[in-house]
């Protein structure tokens, strides 16, 4: 075999980021050539995710990298180290077009199969985007955050089933494709099948006509952890929600995790039968929310971050301050920004923004309060921890500081009751209205508390 020298390499990489800088990222820097033989070029993975991902979605690219920096005619395969270690190993199948043993014809060893959508479609990939590391957590997702994490840690066991729902775009995906990864990075043979709802149906009504249901519940019912998207589109379904009925059964009763995503709760998803919705409410429900201020700022920066891009805090606050729907549309801002400074030759700033967000886009105000700078303040003051503020405690050296912390916080930042409620605790909306109609109450008759709040006040204010 080959080597390709360092040259080589360095011309590889920087035709990809020239080219096809949409599709490259940060951990790209972790892979390493193997070298050529026999018109192939074989790249190391740091991971059997990666490995699966670039094969599937960036080798063309790659292909076209490789046969510039060569400048010969080379295709691009990609291996992990486990992989190749195991190849290494193994005697090379080999295979003709009869199915007889050949001397010529080499068959590759197939990629894990982890991730499958339906028999004919292209299957599902983990992106290696998708990881824990990568994923922002805040008041609108740290519950479910938490338990996916538990859910990774201890599969079968931390919360099972585990239902995560919300709105399009809000980090549902990340979190089931982070938990696969996790599980799959400390134990590679773990059987995991990851499909969506609408893959799911379509396999079994193919099934049920081709007489293959034995099949179909061998491919569904005998893996260590089931991950289904948008199960939400079994709504109206009756005879694919009967065989999801006792799918779900028969993974449950062998300790085997579930987890599930949707766009609603068990109980408002429309004509859902009432067993289904009981056996998805047994584990833990968790909601993710609409990104706070603060928190779109940190996904922005992320973004920037994964494809090796710095983003002056100026913009990614411009960015922030106009973009207030889901992280899928953040991903897209920072996608489109990048585009226009390269095709443009440009560095990113304000004025390049600006101009991709529109002419209207209002400059983002430099006063803003913090909610960190709000629960510095309050801490520092009555001499509590942040954890206390989101116990839930209630005696009054506790609940008194965390009033005026959500008091503080609804006066000088764009948080929304949900989110000021869901970053102390957990809280819910009514909670909120209940802490400022107390502070409120209290500062008309109380002369000291009043001159206390204010002083905090001031000094936040100052701050900025």
């Amino acid at each position: 075999m080959t080597r390709l020298d360092s040259a080589q390499w360095q011309r590889l990489m920087e035709y990809l980021r020239d080219n096809h800088g949409a599709i490259c990222r940060q951990w790209f820097e972790e892979l390493e050539p193997v070298g050529m033989d026999s018109g192939w070029l074989e790249i190391q993975t740091a991971t059997n995710v990666q490995q699966n991902y670039l094969q599937n979605k960036c080798l063309e690219p790659f292909n076209e990298a490789a046969q510039h920096a060569t400048g010969a005619l080379v295709g691009v395969k990609f291996v992990s180290e486990t992989t190749r270690t195991a190849s290494l190993k193994q005697p090379a199948l080999i295979g003709g077009d009869s199915g007889k043993p050949s001397s010529n014809t080499s068959i590759p060893r197939p990629l894990p199969d982890h991730m499958v959508g339906d028999y004919d479609a292209e299957p599902m990939v983990l992106s290696p985007d998708y990881s824990f590391d990568n994923f922002i957590s805040g008041p609108n997702n740290r519950l479910a955050y938490a338990a996916a994490v538990a859910v990774a840690d201890q599969p079968g066991t931390a919360y099972n089933p585990l239902f995560i729902h919300g709105g399009v775009g809000l980090g549902k995906t990340h979190l089931l494709q982070a938990i696969c990864q996790k599980i799959l990075n400390a134990n590679p043979d773990h059987q995991i099948l990851y499909v969506s709802c609408d893959a799911f149906m379509n396999q079994f009504f193919e099934c049920v006509r081709n007489g293959q249901m034995s099949e179909f519940h061998h491919r569904y019912r005998h893996v260590d952890m089931l991950v289904i998207d948008d199960i939400h589109f079994l709504a109206d379904k009756e005879r694919s929600q009967e065989e999801f009925f006792h799918t779900f059964n028969e993974l449950y009763q062998r300790d085997k995790q579930i987890v599930l995503s949707s766009d609603a709760a068990p109980n408002e998803i429309p004509k859902l039968e009432e067993r289904l919705v009981s056996r998805f409410n047994w584990g833990l429900v968790a909601q993710v929310g609409k990104p706070c201020f603060e928190t779109r700022i940190a996904i922005l920066r992320a973004k920037a971050e994964l494809r090796s891009v710095q983003v002056p805090d100026d913009v990614l606050e411009l960015i922030a301050s106009r973009i207030d729907s889901n992280a899928r549309e953040l991903e897209g801002a920072i996608t489109k920004l990048i585009a226009h400074a390269k095709l443009q030759n440009l560095p990113i700033n304000m004025d390049l923004a600006r101009e991709m967000l529109g002419a209207d886009a209002p400059a983002p105000r430099n006063n803003q309060v913090t909610l960190q700078a709000i629960i510095d303040a309050v801490t520092h003051f009555y001499n509590v921890k942040l954890q206390d503020l989101q116990s839930r405690r209630r005696h009054k050296s506790i609940t008194e500081p965390r009033q005026i912390c959500m008091w503080l916080a609804r006066k000088n930042t764009r948080f929304s009751l949900e989110e000021i409620g869901g970053y102390f605790g957990g809280r819910d909306h009514t909670t909120v209205m209940h802490s400022i109609k107390t502070v409120d109450a209290r500062s008309e008759t109380d002369a000291t508390y009043a001159a206390q709040v204010q002083q905090l006040n001031q000094q936040i204010q100052a701050q900025v």
